[in-house]
């Protein structure tokens, strides 16, 4: 199994839930950014830094044949919308270079991809239904679109058995704010925790559509054991996730961790990337994912207390 952007956020959890226990795959952990600590499973681990379009590290991926690629790679929102060329080369070119990879195996290998709410846009219903026509209003969103009908038109010709998953927003990530967009919902949450001020960019009433690490790690691997035959024709799938009001999201802080750890957040408008948070639908039906098995957090207090919990095992961060 090739697992791509392995050394980010997902992909290190993702590849540490696969690997663990009895009938784990050989993995191939594949991303730009060197992997800081490869799990050790029972079958061979392979670590490949570079560039997704670099022709060799492409035939050491797939040497030898691949039954299954996760691919997690991608340049977040607000950086894909500063930079164009970046945002198409990574986000389309190399998936489109990976489905291609994958084609010329010829035994039509899963492939999980990572998409987005931010697929949507425009005026939208209060819940978005699963049948809902992706109307991005961002660069990421627009190339994100273009993977999803992509992976299914690859799926239709029997090319590979694909399963897009569009994620809610994933909450609390450790580390350091990023350039999503959407950084702010974990570092209005993490930060207040560790003691620092953290800046919240847009406006209290703002909808967010949330799930916890967990949930998102367990979707991806409820993703490769999905049967194709449940899937049909439409490979794209919207998770399950929680609506909740940034000035909910913020309360709940208050509420598990005290008014004066909520009372380090403040509230600077930021019209770019509130443009940009306010463009994504707030809430999913979600109907379909449901179906599959997938499944949601309970609650905002769930998701922050399991982050809480989490920060407070030795040797914790991601």
């Amino acid at each position: 199994m090739v697992i791509t952007g392995a050394a980010g956020f997902l992909g290190r959890r993702l590849a540490r839930a696969l690997s663990s226990g009895t009938g784990a795959p050989s993995l191939v952990l594949w991303d730009t950014q060197p992997f800081p600590d490869p799990p050790a499973g029972p079958e061979s681990v392979t670590v490949l830094s570079g560039d997704l379009m670099d022709e060799e590290l492409l035939a050491r991926a797939f040497k030898g044949g691949v039954d299954a690629i996760v691919h997690l790679a991608a340049v977040v929102s607000a950086q894909a919308e500063a930079d164009f060329d970046l945002g198409m080369r990574v986000n389309v070119d190399a998936t489109r270079l990976l489905l291609e990879t994958a084609r010329r195996l010829g035994n039509g290998p899963k492939f999980v991809m990572t998409s987005s709410v931010a697929v949507f846009g425009g005026a939208l219903p209060d819940r978005v239904p699963d049948h809902w026509q992706p109307t991005p209003q961002s660069s990421y969103g627009a190339e994100k679109a273009i993977c999803e009908r992509l992976v299914s038109e690859y799926s239709r010709r029997g090319f590979v058995d694909g399963r897009v998953l569009r994620l809610p927003t994933v909450a609390v990530r450790p580390g350091r704010p990023n350039k999503a967009a959407s950084s702010f919902v974990s570092s209005v949450i993490r930060e207040p925790l560790n003691g620092e001020a953290a800046v919240c960019p847009v406006a209290p009433e703002t909808p967010l559509w949330l799930m916890s690490p967990s949930r998102a790690v367990a979707a991806l691997a409820h993703a490769l054991r999905v049967p194709a035959s449940d899937l049909g024709d439409e490979r794209v799938i919207s998770l399950p996730g929680v609506t909740v009001r940034t000035d909910e999201w913020i309360a709940a802080l208050a509420r598990l961790a005290g008014d004066d750890v909520a009372a380090r957040v403040h509230w600077e408008y930021d019209p770019a990337i509130a443009a940009i948070v306010q463009s994504w639908p707030g809430a999913f039906e979600a109907t379909r994912a449901r179906a599959l098995g997938f499944q949601a957090d309970a609650g905002a207090d769930e998701i922050i207390a399991a982050h809480m919990a989490e920060q407070a095992k030795p040797n914790s961060g991601g």
